[in-house]
């Protein structure tokens, strides 16, 4: 008896959510043909770095164009191309006012494998003063994009040396920082550095669908496209498909975008995004953030690992750091009635508000929340060989997007904001 009322409520469940408006789009055979082209043997993996990840860019790029998105002045092809930089420092040598600085003293992030400058170069120079955080406004004078001279007091010298890894992380850029500790403010300045640079190229995918009134507020549904790529045969198979992870992700924005395009109701804009680099550091997305006003994005939904059923079982997901803003609440108001049901995310253990795509946008402050579905405690095939399509669930799959697109419809339509995340609060 139990037994019947479950298949009940489930057919009652799914029929409701194929009821809406819209939802008719987001059909299995639709979700399965893009999910096994993402995931297929032809991919090898989807390594970043490869051309098997171009391949995929533009199979992602072929799906946006077909679902009708328009694409971004900083992607006219829907391909949105950066470069990472890798400084290895060789030497660097600075006065100030005739004084020589100890090589300890100087750090310069720079592209360039030469630079000789000095106080007619045209930097502008700025502080860094004793009882502020240290990185944090290192990180905001690198994001200003400028020629710069940084005078670091002197009460940082314990730390200076960790703005080193501010060159972990550098993408292409036509400017340079200098950070120099010394408490003198010098009139006259000089400063050479060598470094070996290696550049790599990259590409997320990206397309949008601009809003109505309010066409400067964004909206982001994004995911990852890369994956582990090929390894070593283990039983006749070598290649890390990634179909769950996170060729699910990826199936579901580029579902979502065609669910939004049918709709033609979004007041916001509202931008699709598939992520490279995520798998070795999360790159993509830190570019792709340095692109928008944190400001003016009102809510990211990133989607990472939604093939598998929750540990509720169907009709559910979780969202990641569902504490941190009011979003899975207002999300939950507009799910009302369907049976689907967002839970706060039940791994706290493994971190992952800080281990997805939307951390770099949630550090500056935007509600961003990674949903997903995946048993993170005990997924069998998580980073294994056997993430292939014939392990995800695509019936379910396919009821976790259209819940996500029906649990967005106030934020979208303008009429719902979720609140801000304290960034202070964050670690």
């Amino acid at each position: 008896m139990k037994q019947f009322f479950f298949l009940g409520l489930l057919i009652t469940t799914t029929s409701f959510l194929m009821a809406q408006k819209g939802t008719d789009v987001i059909q299995v055979k639709e979700v399965e043909r893009i999910e096994r082209a993402l995931a297929s043997d032809e991919m090898r993996g989807r390594r970043v770095f490869t051309p098997d990840i171009d391949n995929a860019a533009a199979l992602i790029a072929a799906e946006f164009k077909k679902a009708g998105l328009q694409t971004t002045a900083d992607a006219p092809d829907y391909l949105q191309s950066f470069s990472m930089v890798r400084a290895k420092f060789i030497s660097a040598t600075a006065t100030v006012d005739g004084n020589a600085l100890d090589q300890k003293s100087i750090i310069v992030v720079t592209c360039e494998p030469q630079i000789k400058i000095d106080q007619q170069s045209g930097y502008e120079k700025t502080y860094i003063k004793a009882g502020l955080n240290l990185q944090s406004e290192a990180r905001k004078l690198m994001r200003l994009k400028k020629n710069l001279l940084v005078l670091v007091d002197k009460n940082f010298a314990n730390s200076f040396g960790n703005l080193t890894r501010l060159k972990s992380t550098m993408f292409k850029t036509s400017t340079n920082v200098v950070f120099l500790l010394t408490d003198t403010d010098p009139v006259n300045w000089s400063v050479e550095a060598s470094h070996e640079i290696t550049e790599q190229k990259m590409n997320n995918v990206v397309g949008m669908l601009p809003g109505k009134s309010k066409k400067d507020e964004y909206v982001i549904f994004s995911g990852h496209y890369d994956h582990l790529g090929v390894t070593k045969p283990v039983d006749g198979d070598s290649i890390y498909n990634g179909a769950n992870d996170d060729a699910a992700g990826i199936t579901a924005v580029i579902m979502l975008a065609k669910y939004f395009k049918e709709l033609k109701n979004n007041e916001r804009t509202i931008v699709f995004a598939a992520f490279t680099a995520e798998e070795v550091g999360g790159y993509g997305s830190q570019y792709f953030s340095r692109q928008y006003d944190p400001e003016k994005v009102m809510a990211m939904f990133n989607i990472e690992m939604i093939g598998t059923e929750s540990k509720w079982g169907k009709n559910s997901a979780y969202i990641t750091g569902y504490e941190k803003t009011s979003m899975g609440e207002l999300l939950a108001k507009d799910l009302e009635g369907t049976g689907f049901t967002f839970y706060p995310g039940p791994y706290p253990a493994q971190q992952l508000f800080y281990r997805s795509d939307n951390a770099t946008f949630a550090r500056q402050g935007v509600p961003a929340h990674t949903i997903s579905t995946s048993k993170m405690d005990v997924e069998p095939h998580y980073h294994k060989l056997t993430d292939q399509v014939e392990t995800l669930d695509l019936v379910n799959m396919t009821e976790v997007i259209k819940a996500i697109g029906l649990s967005s419809k106030s934020i979208v339509a303008g009429t719902a904001t979720p609140s801000r995340v304290k960034v202070e609060e964050l670690r």
